[in-house]
């Protein structure tokens, strides 16, 4: 796998990861239960930790070594999952009403 797929692939993994909260009604995809919206920031927010996590190893993985981060970086790495969220977001609390009242 090249480097660049590598790239796609991640980005397209934290796409998805960022969105699952507002698309799944089961907490963590396993857990069924009610969820409301605290539950799921927290949910995103475990995700964007777990999607880290995967960041780090990738980068031990392709460069032998981690570079040392700042606040700053994790700050807009938050922002940046929080934009990459916003489809899900918009589809859980605009367009399923939407859709709903359309379809009767």
């Amino acid at each position: 796998m090249t480097l660049t797929a590598l790239y796609q692939a991640f980005i397209v993994t934290a796409l998805i990861t960022a969105n699952l909260p507002w698309l799944s009604g089961r907490f963590l995809l396993f857990i069924a239960f009610d969820k409301n919206a605290w539950w799921r920031w927290l949910e995103w927010l475990v995700y964007y930790l777990l999607t880290g996590l995967l960041a780090w190893g990738l980068e031990f993985k392709l460069t032998g070594m981690h570079q040392s981060q700042d606040w700053e970086f994790y700050v807009t790495t938050l922002c940046l999952f929080g934009v990459f969220a916003l489809p899900g977001f918009i589809y859980h609390y605009d367009l399923r009403k939407l859709f709903a009242k359309s379809s009767k």
